[in-house]
C-alpha cells in the first residue's frame, strides 16, 4: 500500500501548478521548471485520482453485494465491477510506485563513454575496437548523435582507449549499466593451436556535466602542455598542442591530444574532467547514503566484472542478472543490445520498488 498522503500530494501539487501556469504570472525561469514538473505529474494524475477514489468505490460495491435485498443480477454485476476495480487499483499502485521512486538527477543527461583496454595485450586492444563499433551501432539504431572526444591507438589495429560523447534523450539512464569490466573469450588470429584466450576492457559511463552543474576553480587546476605523439612515440605535429589537466583536490588527471589546437584539446579535456569530478562526488554521496551497494546493479563500479562475450559459444552473459543471449554477433552489431539493456533497467527498477519505504 502507498500512503494516501503521498498520493494526495501528487494531486494537490498538480492542481496548484495548473492554476499557477494558467495565471501567466510566473517568470520565465520558473515557468520552464514548473512546466516540466506539471508534465511529469500529468503522466500519473489519472492513476492518482483513481487510487484516491478506490476505497469509496470499493465500499459502495461491497454494500450492494452484501445487501440481501439486492437482486441476483445486480449482485453479479457488482462482483464483476469489483474485480475490475481491484485489477485497476493494482495497476494504479504499480505505476504510482514507479513514479515515487527516487529520481537519479543525472538520468536525463548526455553521456561520456570511456572504453579502455585491460588485461590481454593486443587482444584487449582489439576488444576495445569491437566495443567501440558496438556502441556506435547502438547510437545509429537509436538515432543518438555521438562525437569522438579522444582515441589512443594500440598495435594490431586496436585501441588503448576510446572516449565518446553521446547525445540524445535520457542517454545516461540507458547507458549507465554499461560501466564495469567487460570480458572476452575467443581464439586470437595469432593462436596456432586454437586455444581460447581471455582478455578484458573497462567501460565507464559518466553523465555529461555543464559548467552550471559543477564549478571547478581555476586555482584548483594544473595545466601542462606538451608535443602530441602518435602510436609508437612518433611526433604527429610540431606544436605543443597536447594538454594534460590535473584537478589538484581530487588528483583526477585528463589528457587530450586529438586536436591540432591547444584550445580545442583543453576544451575537450575540461568536458571530461567536469564529468569525472561530478561522478566522483556522486559516488561518494551514494556510498554515504547506502553501505549495501550489492542491492544496486547500476553502481558504476569499474572493477566489477559485469559481462562476458564468449565467441566459441556465440553467447553474451550479463553476470548481474544472470542473463545469457545466444546471439553474440547480433549483440555486437547493436541489434540485440536493447533486449539485454531493457532487462537491466527493469531489474534495477524491481530492486528499487522492493526497497521503497511504504
Amino acid at each position: 500500500m502507498i500512503p494516501i498522503t503521498k498520493v494526495k500530494s501528487i494531486v494537490d501539487t498538480y492542481n496548484t501548478l495548473e492554476k499557477e501556469l494558467a495565471s501567466g504570472s510566473i517568470d520565465k525561469k520558473d515557468f520552464v521548471k514548473k512546466s516540466k514538473e506539471y508534465s511529469s505529474l500529468g503522466e500519473v494524475i489519472n492513476e492518482a485520482k483513481g487510487y484516491l477514489s478506490f476505497e469509496k468505490e470499493k465500499k459502495e460495491l461491497e454494500k450492494i453485494i452484501e445487501d440481501k435485498e439486492s437482486d441476483k443480477e445486480m449482485v453479479q454485476l457488482a462482483k464483476k465491477e469489483l474485480n475490475e476495480l481491484l485489477e485497476k487499483n493494482e495497476n494504479y499502485e504499480k505505476i504510482l510506485k514507479i513514479h515515487l521512486l527516487p529520481k537519479d538527477e543525472a538520468d536525463a543527461k548526455n553521456a561520456i563513454l570511456e572504453i579502455r583496454a585491460g588485461t590481454g595485450g593486443d587482444e584487449a586492444g582489439l576488444f576495445v575496437a569491437d566495443l567501440y563499433k558496438m556502441y556506435e551501432k547502438v547510437c545509429l539504431n537509436n538515432k543518438w548523435s555521438f562525437e569522438i572526444i579522444s582515441t589512443s591507438k594500440s598495435s594490431a589495429g586496436g585501441f588503448k582507449e576510446v572516449i565518446l560523447l553521446i547525445k540524445g534523450n535520457n542517454i545516461y539512464s540507458f547507458l549507465k549499466y554499461e560501466s564495469g569490466v567487460h570480458r572476452v573469450q575467443r581464439v586470437p588470429k595469432t593462436e596456432t593451436q586454437g586455444r581460447v584466450h581471455t582478455s578484458a576492457a573497462t567501460v565507464a559511463v559518466l553523465p555529461e556535466v555543464e559548467e552550471v552543474d559543477i564549478k571547478i576553480q581555476e586555482k584548483d587546476l594544473r595545466i601542462d602542455v606538451y608535443r602530441s605523439t602518435g602510436s609508437g612515440g612518433q611526433s604527429v605535429n610540431t606544436t605543443d598542442s597536447a594538454v594534460r589537466i590535473t584537478h589538484i583536490p581530487t588528483g583526477i588527471v585528463v589528457t587530450n591530444q586529438d586536436e591540432k589546437s591547444q584550445h580545442k584539446n583543453r576544451a575537450k579535456g575540461m568536458k571530461i574532467l567536469r564529468s569525472r569530478v561530478y561522478e566522483a562526488e556522486r559516488e561518494k554521496k551514494d556510498k554515504e547514503r547506502s553501505r549495501d551497494r550489492k542491492n544496486q546493479i547500476g553502481t558504476g563500479d569499474r572493477s566489477e566484472r559485469i559481462r562476458t562475450y564468449n565467441f566459441p559459444q556465440g553467447r553474451v552473459t550479463d553476470h548481474r542478472i544472470n542473463m545469457t543471449l545466444h546471439k553474440l554477433e547480433e549483440f555486437l552489431s547493436g541489434d540485440a543490445f536493447e533486449e539485454l539493456s531493457q532487462n537491466l533497467r527493469m531489474h534495477d527498477q524491481e530492486i528499487k520498488l522492493a526497497n521503497l519505504k511504504q
